[in-house]
């Protein structure tokens, strides 16, 4: 199965993220201010990436990522599944374009995903742990 790379390829519908935004700071988690642009779409990244789909009733069910069931699988069958499962939950939003050069890593049964997004206000580097 191919990694969607764009929204239309995916078959879900857009949705517009607001553009400003309480700025949670991500050492603390107080909120502290407001957040709009690049600040703003790196921030719903963030939160998209650590939210569970379908585990928080206050999110509609296309907000998030589907990645706590993945324990336990090979890697030859765990890092495209991954790469396919966070493009898909990050093309949701209207401001992100799209994902590249994911890299993975595996230190007995953590995994780091490195990889770009590219967003309308520029390309973000993330890392995730899983």
């Amino acid at each position: 199965m191919m990694t969607p790379q764009t929204r239309e390829q995916t078959g879900i519908p857009r949705e517009r993220l607001p553009e400003m935004t309480f700025h949670l700071e991500e050492q603390t988690g107080y909120v502290r201010g407001k957040a709009d642009g690049f600040l703003a779409v790196r921030q719903a990244i963030r939160l998209m990436l650590l939210t569970e789909r379908y585990l928080h009733e206050i999110y509609s069910f296309q907000y998030g990522t589907e990645l706590a069931g993945l324990a336990g699988m090979r890697d030859s069958f765990l890092f495209p599944e991954i790469k396919r499962r966070v493009t898909e939950a990050l093309l949701i939003d209207d401001r992100i374009r799209g994902t590249s050069n994911f890299e993975f890593n595996r230190l007995r049964t953590r995994v780091t995903v490195r990889f770009t997004v590219h967003t309308i206000f520029g390309d973000m580097e993330q890392t995730i742990e899983i």
